[in-house]
């Protein structure tokens, strides 16, 4: 997270570029968090790992003090004052023919997190898009559409 001085600078810088330089402004970099074991040592360590945890695009797996595991995707997560307050929401990975359910687990129950599962949306920026469907067009294609990648 950027501080208020940070963001501060952000915004003085933006307000001296011209419209032409803000269309080619660099995004924020994506770590490659896949198979990630953060240490979760300090309340600070758990708040920013679970942070990363609902930015990331893969499932995860969650495991509480009791010794329970559970792998899913976390979809929220409430941040409160207290470790106790706060949760993450996660629908663990379906099982065939069961429901899908949603679980609310407490920040202080959590005693591991793994960022277990591929994240799906890696790599697959507007520009790769753009490079590939300029490679399909030099090799002659004509019916070149973006296709959604199936989800294994």
């Amino acid at each position: 997270m950027a501080t208020v001085e940070q963001e501060h600078l952000k915004i003085k810088q933006l307000q001296h570029a011209s419209p032409d330089e803000l269309e080619h402004i660099e995004g924020r970099e994506r770590e490659n968090l896949e198979g990630w074991l953060p240490e979760l040592a300090s309340e600070a360590e758990v708040r920013e790992a679970l942070e990363k945890a609902f930015d990331y695009r893969g499932d995860i797996s969650v495991t509480s003090k009791d010794g329970t595991t559970i792998e899913g995707y976390l979809y929220d997560r409430r941040s409160e004052p207290t470790l106790e307050a706060s949760l993450i929401r996660i629908i663990p990975t379906p099982k065939p023919g069961a429901p899908v359910e949603r679980l609310m687990i407490s920040y202080a129950d959590i005693a591991a997190l793994r960022f277990s599962g591929r994240d799906t949306a890696a790599g697959k920026t507007f520009d790769a898009w753009v490079k590939k469907y300029w490679e399909e067009k030099a090799a002659g294609e004509t019916n070149i559409q973006i296709e959604p990648e199936a989800l294994d």
